[in-house]
């Protein structure tokens, strides 16, 4: 079940990313036309752009573990035994909780000062607000550590029960479970 809801979360998020990304071309194009044939760029597309850019990475967070689009070192595992594969992808699970939930908590007090105190970004033509990118980053790493969670839990529930540890699915071939 959970594994359910925080896949439709990630694939939601990517669906965001990616009209997000879509939309930033378009951005981007206007100002590069404008500069060129006007001689007037789009006001504010560097910070839109810049902000954008930390957006769209932690909304992808959460759909590029589930997918298995992290790395995966083949080229060391497969000369280990069976067990010591097992207890690296068990490892990497833990690690990966790990490091998404320090980011996660380190992110949630600069979060919280940005709403509170009605911080921007940019100085030039448009100041944007702070705070959707800081709850953005806080919402991306707390489901990519969750999605680590889940890894860990199913693969060591595959090493106990004897079953071969499973290799994430790269969207490529059969996508995220759901």
């Amino acid at each position: 079940m959970l594994t359910r809801v925080t896949d439709w979360i990630a694939r939601a998020l990517l669906v965001v990313a990616a009209t997000l990304a879509f939309l930033i071309c378009f951005l981007v194009c206007a100002d590069v036309i404008g500069r060129v044939i006007f001689n007037s760029p789009v006001k504010g597309t560097p910070e839109i752009v810049s902000y954008s850019i930390v957006v769209i990475c932690f909304l992808q967070a959460g759909y590029a573990i589930r997918s298995g689009g992290m790395i995966w070192v083949d080229a060391v595992t497969q000369h280990m035994p069976q067990w010591m594969q097992r207890l690296c992808g068990v490892l990497g699970a833990v690690l990966g909780v790990a490091f998404f939930a320090l980011v996660c908590w380190g992110s949630l007090g600069p979060a919280e000062h940005a709403w509170m105190s009605s911080e921007f970004e940019g100085e030039g033509a448009l100041r944007v607000p702070a705070w959707p990118a800081r709850f953005i980053v806080a919402l991306g790493t707390l489901l990519a550590a969750l999605n680590y969670a889940i890894m860990a839990v199913q693969l060591v529930h595959a090493w106990i029960s004897g079953v071969a540890p499973e290799r994430p699915a790269s969207e490529s071939q059969n996508g995220i479970t759901g």
